[in-house]
C-alpha cells in the first residue's frame, strides 16, 4: 500500500487523544499507584506513546487508502463499512502489543489480567469511533463543498457559452443589415455610401472588442451607440433623432454588449422616418439603477421582417445572469424598453471612440 503523508487534522488528533488514551491505559495497569509513584508515568508515557505513534500512522494510513479507493460521497457507506475494520486491523493489535510488552518486561511491576484487556479494548474503540466520526464528516463537508463548487463551475461555463451563442447571433444579424444598407446607398448617392462605409468601420471596431465580453459599462456602450447613430444618420439624416439624458454615476454600471445597437435598430426598423415625422429616440436613467430607451410610435404601414433576434436576445442575456428587470412597454404613442444596470464590480478597461 503506497504510503500518504497524513494531513494536519490527523496529526492534531494524535497530539489531542494520546494524553487520554495514555493515562487511560496506565490508570487501567497501575491504578492508585499513578498518584503515587513515578514510574508508571515516565515508562508507561515512554512506551505507549511509541507504540501508539505506529499504531496512529498505521491507522491513518489505511484511511487514506480508503478515501482513494472511494473518494465520492456516493461511496461514503462502502468507505465507512470498510473503516470500521481498522479496530480489528490496527486498534486490537496496538492495544494487545501495549499490555504485552508492559508484562513481558514487567514496565514498574505490571502484570497482565484479562480484565485490563477488555478496558483497554473499550478505551480504544473509543476513541476511534471519536476521531473516524470526525475525520469522515470533515471529508465528507469538504467533498460537498467540492462538489458544489463543480457544479457551480459546470453552470456557469454553460451560462457563458449561451452568452456566446447569443452574442453569435448579433454581429452577423447587424452586418446584414448595414450592408444592405451600404448597397441602396451606392445605388443612390456614391458620396453618402462613402461616409456611411467610413462610419461602418468605428462601429466595426467596437462589434470586434465586444466580443472580447457579454457584458460591457454603459460609458462604453454609450460611445458606441453615438458613433452607431453618425452612421445611420448618414443613411436618414434629419429624421433621426437621438437624445442622451444619462447620469454619469452609472457611467460604470453593466449592462449586455449591444444592448442599445438592438433596441435603436429595432426601432428604426419598425417605424417610419421623415423630415416632418421625425423618429425620436430617447436614451435616459432613473433612480432606480435603470437604464430607459424610449421612441415616439409612427408604425409602418408594412409590418418590416423580423427574426425577433434584437429584444429576445437581450431578455435572453439578463435571464442567463438572474436579472429579472428587464421590461419592453408598449402604448399608443411609444414603445420603451427598460434595462437594469449591473453592479461592476471590476473595472472594463475603456475603447477609444
Amino acid at each position: 500500500m503506497k504510503l500518504y503523508k497524513p494531513p494536519k487534522i490527523y496529526t492534531w488528533g494524535f497530539w489531542l487523544s494520546m494524553p487520554f488514551i495514555t493515562f487511560s491505559l496506565c490508570y487501567i495497569m497501575y491504578g492508585k499507584r499513578m498518584y503515587s509513584e513515578w514510574e508508571p508515568w515516565v515508562y508507561g508515557y515512554l512506551l505507549i506513546y511509541t507504540i501508539g505513534f505506529f499504531s496512529w500512522y498505521s491507522h491513518a494510513q489505511y484511511d487514506l487508502w480508503m478515501r482513494r479507493k472511494y473518494p465520492s460521497l456516493e461511496q461514503t457507506g462502502r468507505r465507512v463499512v470498510y473503516k470500521l475494520f481498522v479496530n480489528l486491523l490496527i486498534m486490537t493489535p496496538s492495544v494487545l502489543l501495549i499490555f504485552l510488552v508492559f508484562d513481558v518486561f514487567n514496565v514498574a511491576g505490571y502484570t497482565m489480567r484479562q480484565r485490563d484487556l477488555k478496558y483497554g479494548f473499550m478505551v480504544g474503540l473509543s476513541i476511534n469511533l471519536i476521531f473516524e466520526t470526525l475525520w469522515e464528516v470533515i471529508y465528507i463537508l469538504n467533498k460537498y463543498k467540492e462538489s458544489l463548487s463543480e457544479k457551480e463551475r459546470v453552470e456557469k461555463m454553460a451560462i457563458d457559452q449561451e452568452l456566446e451563442n447569443l452574442k453569435g447571433q448579433v454581429n452577423p444579424h447587424f452586418l446584414f443589415n448595414c450592408f444592405n444598407t451600404l448597397s441602396s446607398l451606392i445605388a443612390e448617392d456614391k458620396k453618402q455610401a462613402e461616409v456611411f462605409l467610413n462610419e461602418l468601420s468605428k462601429v466595426y471596431r467596437y462589434l470586434l472588442s465586444s466580443n472580447e465580453s457579454s457584458m460591457t459599462t454603459l460609458d462604453r456602450e454609450l460611445k458606441f451607440i453615438n458613433n452607431y447613430y453618425q452612421l445611420l444618420r448618414t443613411r436618414h439624416g434629419e429624421a433621426l433623432q437621438l437624445h442622451f439624458e444619462v447620469d454619469k454615476k452609472y457611467y460604470p454600471y453593466l449592462l449586455p454588449s449591444l444592448s442599445l445597437q438592438l433596441l435603436v435598430e429595432n426601432a428604426v426598423k419598425h417605424n417610419v422616418l421623415s423630415k416632418k415625422y421625425p423618429l425620436i429616440i430617447e436614451i435616459f436613467t432613473t433612480s432606480g439603477k435603470q437604464l430607459v430607451v424610449n421612441n415616439n410610435l409612427q408604425r409602418r404601414q408594412q409590418r418590416a421582417t423580423s427574426a425577433g433576434i434584437g429584444l429576445n436576445n437581450i431578455r435572453a442575456k439578463y435571464k442567463l445572469m438572474n436579472e429579472n428587470g428587464f421590461q419592453v412597454l408598449e402604448g399608443d404613442k411609444n414603445f420603451m424598453a427598460v434595462l437594469p444596470l449591473i453592479w461592476n464590480k471590476q473595472t472594463v478597461p475603456e475603447i477609444k471612440s
